[in-house]
């Protein structure tokens, strides 16, 4: 019986509050490590013990492992019936408050790196792509428009790009660095506006763009469907989301030097997340670039 399955997978304090803890976030076992305080082998033994029963979801790239409660099935099912019991328990809050302040520590370690390295952007991206002219490919796809939004928009190149198909620009950026040197090429522009904020947390109005870009950014974060939903949350009916994302692939390389924490995005959950958040996908097209990898260019419409 399933129920017996997931009675005794949970039937330890440990388990349980992994649970916790793995509900509000995903974490690779180094983050859990610190959040639980506990020894990386007694943690890697419970954390066997949940995925092989289905509570808990592995997902795994390379030399790492990322772990969250499962999302679907029955495990979630379970999960879901017994959230209400975690919610009021004191030692399982605090077990939540540290896991958020590792997220916290790791965005802060992630805007630092971006910006650090925000006046070699340009080279480093043209190192990846090679040949390939990623704005141009979104410039033929955008429709003119009252007003478009280039999320994570880095040091500004696609910006250019998004001010002659529409009157009014929003770019946002986590990175100060990387929005200063946004804001030196549009210096006292008007129709420009520069926001800094999370992808997941857009300091954006419900229903403010007609289109909106994600270029290569999705792959910087451990749930790029919150990034995607907060999309659907700023367009307005109809309006025109593209996302340029890596298909998965195995080359380390881009997470030590590019600061990456998900070696691209399959292309089968890209486009599951796409049609769970209300869109409709009009357009998929692919691009080989350099170190073995793929750029693939999402159309979508916010219905």
């Amino acid at each position: 019986m399933e129920i017996i399955k997931y009675c005794k997978a949970l039937a330890d304090e440990t388990r349980a509050r992994l649970v916790n803890v793995l509900l509000e976030c995903e974490l690779n076992v180094g983050e859990i490590v610190q959040v639980m305080k506990m020894g990386q082998s007694r943690i890697s033994r419970h954390l066997k013990i949940l995925s092989d029963s289905g509570l808990v979801d592995v997902r795994r790239e390379g030399l790492w492992a990322f772990y969250r409660a499962s999302e679907e099935g029955p495990g979630r099912d379970f999960i879901s019936g017994i959230t209400s019991l975690l919610e009021g328990e004191d030692d399982l809050k605090r077990d939540r408050n540290r896991a958020e302040k590792v997220i916290r520590e790791r965005t802060a370690a992630t805007r630092q790196f971006f910006d650090d390295i925000a006046p070699e952007w340009d080279r480093m991206t043209a190192e990846v792509l090679g040949d390939l002219d990623l704005a141009k490919e979104i410039q033929v796809r955008l429709p003119h428009c009252a007003c478009a939004a280039d999320i994570g928009c880095g040091p500004g190149d696609m910006l250019e790009i998004l001010a002659g198909n529409s009157d009014m620009v929003i770019g946002v950026d986590n990175s100060p660095k990387m929005l200063e040197l946004a804001e030196e090429r549009f210096p006292d522009d008007a129709n420009m506006s520069l926001r800094i904020g999370e992808m997941t947390h857009l300091p954006l109005r419900d229903l403010e763009a007609d289109c909106t870009v994600m270029s290569l950014v999705l792959h910087h974060l451990a749930r790029p469907v919150d990034a995607i939903r907060e999309a659907g949350r700023v367009l307005k009916v109809n309006g025109k989301l593209l996302i340029a994302e890596f298909d998965q692939h195995e080359n380390e390389v881009m997470r030590s030097e590019y600061g990456d924490r998900r070696l691209g995005i399959p292309r089968e959950k890209m486009l599951g997340w796409l049609k769970q958040e209300h869109f409709t996908i009009t357009n998929v097209t692919e691009f080989s670039v350099n170190m073995g990898l793929v750029v693939v260019v999402y159309e979508a419409e916010n219905k």
